[in-house]
């Protein structure tokens, strides 16, 4: 079958590698719709990050680049490993594409998402959804019911947004304020409306993206050029500050405000990656005793995200910008985000 790898640093080749087998207790999904996620752009642009270099096999798979990229991705049921009984061929599914150990400490407390070996399918081996099959443990396998896999593929953004908001211990009458509207800061704005947030303030300089901001339920979008973000947020809450913010780019100057804004024992959580050691100005935290909280993807979150989708609290397709199929990948889905990324989302692929 014919899989997207990931060489090295710009190096990515459509290439062809043997199907996967189906092993007791696992499920072979056949990958209608994959998302091209910004850590796989970080991979193509710098990597390899995550993806395992040659000199240093991943500790649970044993493998090393190249590897099949994908892990926003959902299909059909294509055959039954022995022992599974709950489902039938065809079904819809999203697949969770984790790679864990069950053995540490994290996993054990059922914070697996936060493993001490943790891996993900499309990033340190197992296969992708950047190929036409994937074969992984009944476990990680969520039906999508009557949903389409084009929605299917959203969920796993999604729920990163999600898990998000209900570590942070979210409530309705809470004001949020979302710091970014790349595509993890919107998918935020939508678990939060979805979740019942009404206030809800995002803080964004593009243009394209202040729009998509306020269709993705954005109350307020202030730009940061124009606008004292710190004052302004001040002001929208009569002088308290939002209970809760997210910082969502990974910048120091927008932790900094972020922190700032957040009111006296609020919360700040933090779900960027980061590409370099964050700076923070800890008498802002000690001062007025803000909780800073770190959210790392999702654990247990996969089913309530896509209940969320079913009952219409969210709709995932404003946030496709792309269909593609795969041999277009590089140029038509990667170049074509890193190049217009303001006007892009999320560009979804067809291995098939």
């Amino acid at each position: 079958m014919k899989a997207a790898r990931f060489h090295g640093r710009g190096d990515i080749r459509i290439d062809e590698v043997p199907e996967p087998v189906v092993r007791p207790g696992t499920v072979k999904v056949e990958v209608e719709w994959c998302g091209i996620c910004g850590t796989d752009l970080h991979e193509y642009l710098e990597g390899p990050i995550f993806a395992p270099p040659a000199d240093a096999p991943h500790p649970l798979t044993g493998e090393t680049v190249p590897i099949t990229l994908g892990h926003e991705f959902a299909g059909v049921v294509a055959e039954l490993g022995e022992g599974v009984t709950d489902l039938r061929v065809g079904d819809r599914v999203v697949v969770e594409p984790y790679i864990v150990c069950g053995r540490c400490d994290a996993c054990t407390q059922g914070r697996y998402n936060v493993c001490q070996s943790l891996g993900f399918v499309g990033l340190s081996g197992m296969g992708g959804g950047f190929s036409q099959y994937v074969v992984a443990e009944r476990r990680w396998i969520h039906p999508l019911g009557d949903l389409g896999t084009d929605v299917g593929a959203l969920v796993e953004p999604l729920a990163v947004a999600y898990h998000a908001v209900r570590l942070a211990g979210t409530r309705p009458d809470h004001t949020a304020v979302v710091f970014g509207a790349g595509p993890i800061g919107l998918v935020t704005t939508a678990a939060l409306r979805a979740v019942g947030v009404e206030d809800v303030i995002v803080v964004e300089p593009a243009d394209v993206r202040k729009e998509k901001a306020t269709v993705a339920g954005a109350g307020h979008v202030l730009d940061p050029r124009s606008t004292d973000v710190t004052a302004e947020i001040m002001e929208l809450t009569k002088g308290r500050g939002a209970d809760i913010t997210f910082e969502c780019a990974g910048v120091d100057a927008v932790l900094r405000t972020a922190i700032e804004s957040t009111r006296v024992g609020g919360t700040c959580v933090n779900v960027a990656i980061w590409g370099h050691e964050a700076s923070v100005a800890m008498n802002d935290l000690v001062f007025r005793e803000v909780n800073v909280l770190g959210s790392l993807a999702y654990a247990d979150d996969h089913r309530p995200t896509i209940d969320l989708i079913a009952r219409g609290l969210v709709d995932p397709h404003q946030f496709i910008t792309g269909r593609i199929g795969l041999d277009d990948l590089v140029v038509g889905g990667f170049e074509e985000l890193i190049k217009n990324k303001e006007s892009n989302v999320k560009i979804l692929v067809q291995p098939r």
